[in-house]
């Protein structure tokens, strides 16, 4: 007797909220370009593509171990504190990026896909990323804060809920305040206002996670919210550390009061980003695929840049055509293009956060001590702007344009490269070289302290070379990957200590008498290096295309 096969059943057909999270993932991880891409070596997980990333973070998460003998709020208010300045970063700099991208409308929006579905889906990527990066920085504080110390095994269930609450607000905080500029102001206004949203929300995250643990561990003690400062019950790292305190520390009223807080203003904001307001995610969508007449005005505003650059000491400094050229397109980029400054800005605000907090520490210190060492590292710092710049100007969503490049009689990407070099020193160097002296000056009274500025402008050339001539950073010549703003956390942990050290060494040869000799020493080997640079990229020919 013949046996009957059982039927094959058909495989589920997957939701399309399933589907649109698989698709936005697979971009974060592959990029949206396809050149230089091979199936084989593409990252398949968030674990293989950000694993330097997030080896890098584990290590400096294990600073956390240095407060394992203190009570959990005093643990609970660092691992918090940078960890909300951590997720804020990456948050308010991928965003931009992944939320609003002009080629998703033509292609999503008239499919059954609604706003409030495909703005759940992108943020559902952003948070699996973020906890990813939240999770590498907090594991030794979760290892320190349970089995040392004041060890508790409560703690590691609890503090894993507010990492995860905090990577929730963190979002919905960046998509809120989006929504609300698309809003409020509408489409004529919403690029200009989103670059200046983003940069606030980062420049907001970034100062909340640095301010509170400073504040909390200057004194001789751990300040706690119930000793009068009660100002500390408005930043949020403080409430996701009460939420810790309350369920797995002392239980005080306080604590309680705090994870209150954190509960409930999670609560709100994602109530009003992806409830209220969703409706106008899908508005702002079609918006940005509408083009906006600018009139004669705005074309009145576009020629000041190339006649800018006819003019003393710019024409000097650009005799080369090609370079000229360059110089005008870069800052066209810069000054007007909303997804490169929506990178640009966002990926810049956070290094220049760190100077200022220091010299405001060093207030009223005169010479010597915190004071110098503030003024030295804003020095250090405003030299690592051109070497980010020119890291982050790489990437554009025109990049296919570039090919012209190839097409013009021009042996390499030097001139190119110089031109978007002196626009970054121009338009974003220079400026913020003004403000660090003015403010060194306004706030130290001594002339003497200007002189911890020459360390960084000493390296600013060869910063600025650096991203040219080890990466190939032709401007504007590469796909857009929302990946880079997580890489780019690396970069800034990386950077962060090398200025560090760079203004420790001249606050303490200021202070030691030796000062002249170490920028004698400093400029001999900047200068050596620097045309070694320069002699290397001369030398750099064009890519291949495929």
């Amino acid at each position: 007797m013949n046996s009957v096969a059982p039927p094959v059943l058909p495989e589920p057909v997957p939701t399309v909220e399933r589907t649109l999270r698989r698709l936005f993932l697979t971009l974060f991880l592959r990029g949206r370009g396809s050149r230089g891409l091979k199936k084989s070596t593409a990252p398949t997980s968030i674990a293989n593509k950000l694993a330097l990333t997030l080896l890098f973070y584990a290590l400096f998460g294990c600073m956390a171990l240095f407060f394992v003998n203190q009570d959990t709020f005093a643990l609970s208010i660092y691992l918090s504190g940078m960890t909300f300045a951590f997720l804020g970063m990456f948050v308010a700099s991928s965003a931009g990026e992944i939320l609003f991208n002009k080629e998703e409308g033509d292609i999503l929006l008239h499919r059954p896909v609604t706003p409030r579905m495909l703005l759940w889906t992108k943020v559902r990527v952003l948070v699996e990323v973020s906890l990813w990066l939240a999770g590498a920085f907090n594991l030794a504080g979760l290892v320190g804060g349970t089995f040392f110390g004041h060890g508790n095994w409560l703690f590691l269930p609890v503090h894993i809920v507010s990492v995860v609450l905090e990577a929730l607000l963190c979002t919905g905080s960046v998509v809120l305040v989006y929504q609300l500029c698309l809003r409020w102001f509408g489409r004529e206004r919403l690029d200009g206002l989103m670059t200046t949203a983003q940069v606030g929300m980062t420049i907001m995250v970034v100062l909340s996670g640095q301010i509170l643990p400073r504040v909390m561990f200057k004194l001789d003690h751990i300040l706690k919210p119930n000793e009068g400062a009660w100002w500390i019950s408005l930043l949020p790292p403080a409430w996701f550390a009460g939420f810790d305190d309350a369920f797995a520390g002392s239980g005080a009223s306080h604590s309680w009061l705090l994870a209150g807080l954190a509960v409930a203003m999670t609560a709100v904001v994602l109530w009003l980003a992806f409830g209220r307001l969703a409706g106008v995610y899908g508005a702002g969508l079609q918006a940005l695929n509408e083009s906006v007449s600018g009139g004669s005005k705005a074309a009145r505003r576009r020629r000041w840049l190339p006649a800018l650059v006819q003019l003393p000491p710019l024409c000097w400094w650009n005799r080369h055509p090609v370079a000229r050229a360059s110089f005008v397109l870069t800052s066209a980029y810069m000054l007007r293009d909303r997804d490169v400054k929506l990178r640009l800005y966002p990926g810049l605000a956070p290094m220049l956060i760190f100077p200022f907090i220091v010299i405001f520490q060093g207030r009223g210190q005169g010479g010597g001590g915190m004071g110098d060492f503030g003024v030295g590292l804003a020095g250090a710092y405003l030299g690592l702007v051109p070497l980010l710049g020119m890291g982050i100007l790489q990437y554009s969503q025109q990049w296919q344009a570039t090919d012209v490049f190839r097409s013009a009689p021009i042996t390499g990407p030097a001139q190119v490269c110089h031109g978007a070099r002196r626009a970054v020193l121009f338009f974003l160097t220079f400026p913020l070289l003004l403000v660090f002296a003015a403010l060194a000056y306004f706030l130290g009274r001594d002339w003497s302290q200007l002189e911890l500025l020459l360390p960084g402008i000493i390296v600013l050339p060869v910063y600025a070379l650096v991203p040219s001539c080890l990466d190939g950073a032709v401007p504007l010549s590469k796909p857009t990957e929302a990946a880079k703003s997580a890489g780019r956390g690396l970069w800034t942990m990386g950077v962060m200590f090398i200025s560090m050290a760079l203004g420790g060494l001249a606050a303490y040869a200021h202070h030691q008498g030796w000062f002249w000799p170490m920028m004698a020493g400093e400029f001999t080997l900047a200068l050596l290096v620097y045309v070694a640079l320069r002699h290397s990229l001369s030398l750099l020919k064009w890519e291949s295309a495929e």
